[in-house]
C-alpha cells in the first residue's frame, strides 16, 4: 500500500462482497447473523473509539429503513440502516447548524457509552476499517434519502442490490450512488504554499484550494481552472498525489500538487474570503497550533494530510 492510501477513509481492504448484493436470500441470511450500524440524520452511532454496532433485532432499529450491505469484515457481515425518523427525548442536545455539529444524541435503548456523533469529530479516532465502513454508510444512506424518485420519469424508486442500486418500477430505469469528483490542490511556489479560507469556516482556519471537476474536464484542467478562478494564480505542471472518499455528503477528493507560475493573488470574493502564501516555516508553526493567525485544516481531512506530508517531504 502506498503511503498516500493511509489518509483517513482510505482503503482498509474491506471485502465489499459485491457478488452477494444480487442474492436476496444470501443477504437476508447474512443480516440475521451480522451487525448493523444505525445512522441518525447523517450521524453514525459511536461507542467510545469504535462504531456502535448493534444486532439486527435491536430496538434502536425499530422503524428503520432497509439495510444497506457494506461488506464482509473478517467474515462478519456489516450493514447500515437509517433511523432518521427517530426523535430524541425532550431536553436532548439539539442539532447545531454550521460547519461542524458538536452535539451528540443518545438513544434510550442503549447505555450512555453509545451516541450519535458528527463523523468529522470522531474520524481520527476510528481504525481505518471502521472509518471506511462509516464513510460508506453515511454516503450511501444520504444518497437514498435524496434520490427516492426516478430522474427519468419521476416515479418512486425501490432499493435493490443490497442498497447499491435503486430501480424504477414504472420505467425500469436503474440508478446508482453518485460520487462527485473534487480536486484539492497543494499549490507551491518555491518554499511557499497557497492557502485560502471560506467565510463559513472557523475563525483563522486556512486550507488548500478545492473545487468540483466539471463535465468534460480532466483533473489537471480542473486544478488549473479552480486555482485561477479563486485566486488568479496560473498553475503549470500538475501531478496526482492521493485520494480520499469524503462523505459530506458524497465527494471523492483528488489531491494534486501544482506548480504556480506567478504569485500575485487576485481574489474572487464569491469563492474565498482570503487567500495567501504561507512559508514552510509558518506552516510548521500553524500545524503545531502556535501560529498567531493561522489554524490548519481539521485533522483527518486530506488537506491536513497533504500539508503534513509536504512539510515532511514524503508526498510520494
Amino acid at each position: 500500500m502506498r503511503h498516500a492510501e493511509t489518509v483517513t477513509f482510505g482503503g482498509s481492504g474491506l471485502d465489499r462482497a459485491a457478488t452477494l448484493r444480487g442474492d436476496a436470500a444470501a443477504l437476508a441470511a447474512a443480516l440475521a447473523q451480522g451487525r448493523v450500524l444505525p445512522v441518525w440524520r447523517g450521524k453514525p452511532l459511536i461507542n467510545g473509539d469504535d462504531l456502535g454496532w448493534v444486532g439486527p433485532g435491536s430496538p434502536v432499529l425499530a422503524g428503520a429503513g432497509p439495510a444497506v450491505f457494506l461488506g464482509l469484515d473478517e467474515g462478519i457481515a456489516r450493514f447500515a440502516q437509517d433511523i432518521s425518523h427517530w426523535s430524541p427525548e425532550a431536553g436532548a442536545p439539539a442539532v447545531e447548524a454550521g460547519f461542524f455539529d458538536p452535539s451528540e444524541q443518545r438513544h434510550p435503548a442503549l447505555d450512555d457509552s453509545f451516541a450519535f456523533a458528527e463523523l468529522r469529530g470522531v474520524m481520527v479516532r476510528l481504525t481505518p476499517r471502521a472509518a471506511e465502513l462509516a464513510a460508506s454508510a453515511k454516503a450511501v444512506l444520504h444518497w437514498h434519502r435524496s434520490h427516492g424518485f426516478c430522474a427519468a420519469c419521476g416515479a418512486a424508486t425501490l432499493m435493490t442490490q443490497g442498497g447499491w442500486q435503486r430501480d424504477c418500477p414504472a420505467c425500469a430505469a436503474h440508478h446508482f450512488p453518485r460520487t462527485d469528483p473534487v480536486v484539492i490542490m497543494l499549490v507551491t511556489r518555491g518554499n511557499s504554499l497557497l492557502v485560502g479560507r471560506n467565510a463559513n469556516w472557523p475563525e483563522g482556519m486556512y486550507s488548500l484550494l478545492a473545487g468540483f471537476v466539471e463535465p468534460g474536464e480532466t483533473i489537471e484542467a480542473a486544478v488549473r481552472r479552480e486555482v485561477f478562478e479563486e485566486a488568479g494564480i496560473r498553475v503549470g505542471a500538475v501531478r496526482y498525489l492521493a485520494s480520499q472518499p469524503w462523505p459530506f455528503p458524497a465527494s471523492l477528493m483528488l489531491g494534486c500538487a501544482g506548480e504556480a507560475l506567478d504569485e500575485t493573488i487576485t481574489l474572487d470574493p464569491a469563492e474565498l474570503e482570503d487567500a495567501l502564501w504561507v512559508s514552510r516555516e509558518e506552516m510548521v508553526s500553524a500545524m503545531a497550533g502556535l501560529h498567531p493567525r493561522l489554524k490548519p485544516a481539521r485533522k483527518g481531512a486530506i488537506a491536513h494530510f497533504l500539508i503534513a506530508n509536504w512539510l515532511a517531504d514524503r508526498l510520494d
